[in-house]
């Protein structure tokens, strides 16, 4: 949940320097979720395609975030110039 959280919080913000700092909280939060899994994976929670598919889906959102962040950052060097 922290991830969408901090995307919405972000995007709700006065301006793209305020938007970087919680598209880099989610990204933070897709970390921590990638550790829980495999917590709950080595505890017996998920199974390997479990483990598997969900990293999978993790990796495209982090991959989407990532591509949020450099257009927020190319609209705020735009801005600058």
């Amino acid at each position: 949940m922290s991830v969408p959280a901090n995307i919405a919080e972000g995007a709700a913000r006065q301006s793209d320097k305020e938007f970087l700092y919680f598209l880099s909280n989610a990204q933070g939060s897709a970390s921590e979720l990638s550790t829980e899994l495999l917590i709950a994976f080595e505890l017996g929670y998920l199974t390997q395609q479990q483990h598997s598919e969900a990293n999978e889906d993790l990796d495209h959102i982090g991959r989407m975030i990532y591509g949020l962040s450099q257009k927020v950052k190319t609209r705020l060097a735009a801005k600058s110039s």
